[in-house]
């Protein structure tokens, strides 16, 4: 914090702020001065003088350093003024004197309004009150800025203004700042760990003639050129594992996917995915890799295994609590899985639970997939490894060998949100052929069946080895994380309902 209080250095309303603004920039123009100048070279950031000059003593002085940065904040003492300059690490406070920069010098301050860029030069030192600080020898504008800043920077409250104008949102909210400089850190912290561990990140099509490798609904596209309609990605799925056939054995790759869904505070309809295949895994090296990758971000990025989200104390230190689903139904509903698999038990008990599941416009996996959610989702707290699942809702997944109708398949649940779903891949091509079939057959009660993709089954028909794959969904992960209520929280510019026209 400053060794001042911030002050309100302007008056009246929008339009009188606006107008002042507009002649403080002609000021500038009319002394010869490009108010939207040339790039500036900076020594240091905020963090970085505050640490290399943490010794200094009140009144001592440091060295000479460059610093750019938001005004944030000023105080002006006639012939003296403290301004806070704000960069992506924090805020810095600089001192302008008369005595040091001249009279000409001094007078353009009064140009300057909360929200310019500006650009000092001068000697660090502490300050009798101990804040670390810069008495600026000379400096210039670096940008203007026309529009004043939302509530003189004690954060942009409105949450529609927030997500639709997210640049007045970060540079007035450090903690908004903040998360999405720890979104990066986790993504670069994941791709370290996977790299170290030797594979390799590779891309897929963003658009494809066919989109599989999850239940869900596409975006449709069109092709001008070669007259051809298009799916943006729902999945990258079956690409990666035509790279694991090719014989690139270790792939991975973080990218966005799109999915023709609802919008809730869970979901949005383009999102980030990681997705990861290993040949000669399995579901339960899956399972080592999914702890590895979350407990090397608590690890390197957070500090701690130690996280709080929606109220819940969570302890992300692996390894994870491990139950199938077949103990989580009958602890929880009093039916076990194959019970469950029952269509007219199934249907008959989402009834009884009130779930808005009709039979006649609903398959089974549908249904047991909405009593789980029902049943036992709300209480998987602390992170579990949720396993066995029925074939019904694992398409892709191998077959448990000693019960052909439960798959080698596993999801993480941490606060009741599903954060990784990983399986044993399904690489014989007659049983993937007529799952395929299977779910095709299904199409008109469900639009979220997968495709048959003929090209994938031949992949499969060359060979591939036993292999076991994961995916993440990055923006879950980040929520969980950073504490944030909402994806549109660590998502920079998420989706929004245009404003109605007036």
């Amino acid at each position: 914090m400053s060794d001042n209080d911030q002050i309100d250095n302007e008056s009246g309303g929008l339009d009188d702020q606006i107008a002042n603004r507009k002649k403080n920039l002609e000021s500038w123009r009319a002394a010869g001065i490009d108010p939207y100048g040339q790039g500036y070279h900076k020594t240091h950031t905020a963090s970085q003088i505050r640490e290399e000059n943490e010794g200094l003593e009140a009144g001592e002085e440091g060295e000479e350093v460059s610093f750019a940065g938001r005004l944030m904040t000023r105080r002006d003492m006639g012939k003296a003024a403290f301004l806070d300059l704000g960069d992506r690490d924090g805020s810095l406070q600089v001192y302008f004197r008369l005595n040091n920069l001249g009279e000409e010098s001094f007078k353009r301050l009064d140009w300057v309004d909360l929200g310019d860029f500006l650009g000092v030069k001068g000697q660090v030192f502490r300050t009798k009150r101990g804040e670390i600080s810069i008495k600026v020898s000379e400096w210039t504008i670096l940008s203007k800025a026309v529009m004043p800043p939302p509530d003189k920077f004690h954060g942009l409250k409105d949450t529609e203004t927030r997500y639709r104008q997210r640049y007045i949102d970060l540079f007035s909210n450090a903690e908004v700042r903040k998360t999405f400089v720890v979104r990066s850190k986790i993504i670069s912290a994941m791709r370290r760990y996977l790299d170290s561990l030797g594979f390799l990140e590779v891309e897929t099509p963003n658009m494809a003639t066919l989109a599989g490798g999850a239940s869900a609904r596409p975006f449709t596209t069109h092709h001008n050129a070669l007259d051809l309609e298009l799916y943006l990605r729902i999945a990258t799925e079956l690409y990666l594992k035509r790279c694991i056939v090719g014989g690139m054995d270790k792939v991975y790759e973080i990218g966005r996917v799109f999915r023709n869904e609802g919008i809730s505070t869970r979901h949005n309809p383009e999102f980030t995915l990681l997705e990861i295949y290993e040949a000669y895994s399995d579901f339960e090296g899956m399972v080592k890799l999914t702890e590895g990758i979350i407990g090397t971000i608590c690890k390197e990025v957070l500090g701690t295994y130690e996280v709080e989200f929606e109220n819940y104390k969570l302890n992300l230190e692996p390894p994870y609590r491990r139950a199938t689903m077949d103990e989580l139904f009958r602890e929880h509903a009093g039916k076990g899985i194959h019970e469950i698999r029952d269509r007219e038990t199934a249907f008959a008990m989402a009834k009884e639970a009130g779930l808005d599941v009709n039979p006649n416009k609903s398959t089974l996996a549908h249904c047991i997939d909405k009593l789980f959610e029902h049943y036992v989702e709300p209480h998987l707290i602390q992170p579990t490894v949720v396993t066995e699942y029925p074939i019904e809702l694992s398409p892709l997944a191998k077959r448990k060998p000693d019960d052909l109708d439960i798959t080698e398949r596993f999801e993480l649940f941490v606060a009741h949100n599903e954060v990784a779903n990983a399986f044993s891949e399904l690489n014989d091509p007659v049983d993937q052929k007529g799952r395929f079939e299977a779910q095709a057959a299904n199409k008109d009660i469900d639009d979220e069946a997968h495709p048959i993709d003929d090209d994938y089954v031949q992949a499969l028909e060359y060979g591939m080895p036993p292999t076991g794959g994961m995916g993440m969904g990055i923006d879950r992960l980040v929520m969980l994380l950073t504490n944030s209520p909402s994806i549109r929280d660590v998502i920079l510019f998420p989706l929004l309902r245009p404003r109605a026209q007036k």
